[in-house]
């Protein structure tokens, strides 16, 4: 039998310990994480370690493929690419009451799947992400003489800031360590030709195969048909030409004629193609520069080429954009703010620019994002940051819906608590919001972007931030004071819980008259986090928090009335598992 198989990673979630966990016994100081996933044969489970990293433990729901994961685990313990989870550590069965299983990081974001069945059609930027991420670890693959074997888009995972990671590989061991008659269920999923007579027997060509099907459905939104598969261009005309090659010969019946190697394949998808064409220009100064034949990637690869490697793009705001770099001196990815050049030369923006570099690097405390350097060069100002792996709260909410009480209550702990040690040398963030809230590797929130912030020897008086999470004197453009970055938390705690934004519409105005009637939607919240939320989102400053301490000591006691509310209702049978509490 094969585990059943959703291209939704939704579908595959656990939210509770499965059975074959639930009597582990794990070291002192650790515990269960809020989320686990059902994969082929297997479980991966979250668990935290005694110092807050967010692991993942994998486990064989059926005792008899036992030493089948062991022979995994032994596989992924001596590999070393990117894309690959190195095994940490592996518990045997007798080992105080835990094991098998072992343990390797636990990966954020979505499968390829995912995220088409969530957005549609993809770009051609984030197809070559992935034939760039795949066809490189195919190739460290190849070398050693392994292969994957069930290359699908639920076996390819994809972060928000663009790291691709390859999973399943309890296929990706020798054949005479699976148990006999097992292999990879593939519904939903196209078959290569040559195993279609001769059953599942995977190689380098398979793979090959495997990875141009899934980079096809992407682009098209259709799989490959068993025979006579159309050329790409057919289907999406504006494929470059070196990309619709590159899949089109990967996805030749002969697997003799396909490429000889991954990165002979990935050599002819990049042959042609040029990233930096494919950012379309939005405003007058974007449209010159590129009608100069120089796009912004471009300039910003030019400036920083001695001392980064521009690797994607993550995002733009008013004033800039971020980017995934490798800092080529230390070896390391980082995220890289560059000012935008329409106003690089407006000396107030650049000194704003310059401010919030230097406030955030003041900030050193675990909820805030560090910031590493900053430089400027060929009219380009810029500074690093470390790159937070699991995206933002925006991106989390998006992608996989709302969060539960128990996954957020100790972020939010920490996000206080970072509040409280930035308002406490004078400095207001002003535009806290989901997008604002980045995820590492560890699952910490942390804040950044302290671009609006001010040092504040006297509250300030104008109009900032984001409307849908700004407090109401924001809005009016009164003196604000750090009630307006505790407005804007409370706003994100309800996003986070509900997966809505407590208050919308279409202008400031619409917004803010629901801020000042007090207009929000708290019924679905636990009582005590409706309560808590409710005071943080006051139209008045002076009827909110009277500090970030007494925000987190009021958000404390909420959680735990909560908690021993729901204990109390599940102990008498009157919550219903899996449904929030409600008052």
């Amino acid at each position: 039998m094969t585990a059943p198989r959703s291209t939704a990673r939704e579908s595959r979630v656990t939210r509770t310990i499965p059975p074959h966990i639930a009597g582990w016994q794990l070291p002192p100081d650790w515990r269960w994480g809020a989320e686990g996933l059902v994969g082929e044969f297997r479980h991966y489970q979250e668990v935290i370690d005694g110092l807050g990293r967010s692991l993942s433990l994998v486990t064989a729901p059926d005792p008899q493929h036992h030493r089948w994961l062991y022979s995994e685990a032994l596989q992924l313990g001596h590999r070393s690419h990117p894309a690959i989870p190195t095994t940490y550590h592996y518990w045997n069965a007798q080992q105080r009451e835990r094991g098998p299983g072992y343990l390797r990081r636990w990966v954020s974001g979505e499968t390829v799947a995912a995220r088409n069945e969530r957005i549609g059609l993809a770009d051609v930027p984030y197809v070559m992400q992935i034939l760039r991420g795949a066809c490189t670890s195919l190739a460290y693959l190849h070398d050693t003489g392994a292969v994957h074997g069930a290359l699908s888009a639920d076996s390819v995972w994809v972060t928000p800031t663009g790291r691709l990671w390859l999973l399943e590989w309890q296929w990706a061991i020798p054949r005479d360590e699976i148990p006999v008659g097992l292999r990879p269920s593939l519904d939903g999923y196209p078959v290569p030709p040559e195993w279609r007579n001769d059953g599942w027997r995977p190689t380098a060509a398979s793979d090959q195969w495997q990875l141009a099907a899934m980079c096809f459905t992407a682009l098209t939104g259709e799989a490959p048909p068993s025979d006579d598969i159309p050329p790409v261009k057919w289907l999406r005309p504006e494929t470059p030409e070196s990309v619709a090659v590159a899949i089109d010969r990967a996805l030749l019946p002969d697997p003799d004629e396909r490429f000889p190697s991954a990165v002979a394949m990935l050599r002819t998808a990049d042959r042609g193609y040029n990233s930096r064409s494919v950012f379309a220009p939005t405003t007058a100064e974007e449209g010159e520069s590129a009608s100069a034949g120089v796009s912004e990637e471009q300039k910003v690869r030019n400036a920083v080429g001695d001392d980064y490697e521009i690797l994607s793009r993550l995002g733009s705001g008013t004033f800039g954009t971020v980017w995934r770099a490798r800092d080529l001196s230390l070896e390391r990815e980082v995220a890289l703010k560059v000012l935008h050049e329409r106003v690089s030369r407006d000396g107030d923006i650049v000194s704003a620019f310059w401010r919030e570099a230097r406030l955030a690097a003041q900030l050193a405390h675990p909820a805030i994002v560090p910031i590493y350097d900053w430089d400027g060069r060929s009219g380009m100002q810029w500074y690093t940051m470390e790159l937070a792996e699991g995206g933002s709260v925006a991106n989390l909410v998006t992608r996989a819906g709302a969060r539960s009480l128990s996954e957020i209550a100790q972020q939010v702990d920490l996000l206080l608590d970072g509040l409280g040690a930035a308002h406490s040398i004078g400095v207001i963030h002003r535009d806290l919001k989901p997008e604002n809230v980045l995820i590492d590797r560890y699952h910490r929130w942390r804040l950044t972007d302290f671009g609006i912030a001010n040092i504040t020897g006297e509250d300030r008086a104008d109009t900032a931030g984001t409307p849908e999470f700004s407090a109401p004197e924001q809005l009016l453009g009164e003196p604000q004071g750090p009630a307006v970055d505790y407005f804007a938390l409370a706003a994100i705690v309800a996003y986070a819980l509900s997966g809505k934004q407590p208050f919308s519409g279409a202008d400031p105005k619409t917004i803010l008259a629901q801020q000042l009637a007090e207009r929000t939607d708290l019924s679905s919240f636990p009582e005590a986090i409706a309560e808590w939320i409710a005071m943080g989102l006051a139209a008045s400053p002076s009827a909110r928090y009277v500090d970030a301490q007494a925000m987190q000591v009021a958000w404390r006691i909420a959680v735990k009335q909560t908690a021993r509310r729901e204990r109390t209702m599940r102990r008498w049978g009157w919550l219903v598992p899996g449904r929030k509490g409600k008052s």
